[in-house]
């Protein structure tokens, strides 16, 4: 047989070694619209409207529910590394206002900067009231509530809400 030196046992352990640092790398993704800024820049208030907005940039990502029907473009690049959460890295969010005759009134660039972390408490989310145990929610409420019908009480009778 053969030894095997150890300048290439060396090497094999270097390849094993990059083979699993690999596996342990995170993943970026980008979700959501992808701003091109010469689009972006061609976009000029006062002279473009919705549609022409639309066959600049795209369909948007959605259209604000109240008030002026403005459109958001929204970009986000996420990192995954390996047996994490995903964590957004960077994202922007584009906002396009129209005025009343649907012209373009403004273009709007917000980041990371509006994003708020919300941290929350544990595990439980703190409630008002009594606290209770697994089994007096689930038996809590035998006897409790009287029972219809029973207890000198009788049916209605004649036509119901309805007429029936």
């Amino acid at each position: 047989m053969r030894k095997v030196g150890p300048k290439i046992r060396a090497a094999g352990m270097a390849v094993a070694l990059a083979v699993l640092a690999g596996g342990c790398s995170s993943i970026r993704d980008h979700r959501g619209y992808l701003i091109d800024q010469t689009l972006l820049d061609s976009i000029q208030p006062g002279i473009d409207n919705r549609m022409s907005v639309e066959k600049t940039l795209g369909r948007p990502t959605f259209v604000s529910q109240f008030g002026q029907q403005d459109y958001y473009y929204v970009s986000q690049t996420v990192k995954t590394p390996a047996f994490n959460r995903p964590r957004t890295t960077q994202e922007t969010i584009l906002r396009v206002r129209f005025d009343a005759n649907g012209n373009v009134a403004a273009v709007d660039k917000r980041g990371m900067e509006q994003v708020a972390r919300i941290s929350p408490e544990g595990n439980k989310t703190p409630t008002l009231g009594r606290k209770r145990g697994l089994l007096e929610d689930l038996f809590g409420n035998i006897g409790a509530v009287g029972a219809g019908g029973m207890g000198g009480t009788q049916a209605p009778t004649g036509p119901g809400p309805n007429g029936s």
